[in-house]
């Protein structure tokens, strides 16, 4: 369960692994189908559960046609 929503645009989209570089890639060809994964990280304004606005940096996984999955926050940069 995702404990925080995104509430601004994602800017500084960065690949971090592309296909076999990632780990989690036979985990996320089971749940969400095959597709060329991605691993990005990005920095966008995050909601908490207890309301509060912060600047966070987030990673994700996506695939085209897939979409992006799993959002993960990682530092908060304010």
């Amino acid at each position: 369960m995702e404990s925080f929503s995104i509430i601004s645009d994602i800017t500084d989209e960065e690949v971090i692994a592309i296909g076999n570089s990632i780990r989690d890639l036979p985990r996320l060809r089971k749940l969400y189908g095959d597709g060329r994964w991605r691993k990005m990280k990005g920095i966008a304004t995050i909601q908490l559960r207890n309301g509060r606005i912060r600047k966070a940096e987030i990673h994700w996984y996506e695939a085209q046609g897939i979409g992006r999955k799993e959002f993960k926050r990682k530092n908060y940069l304010d």
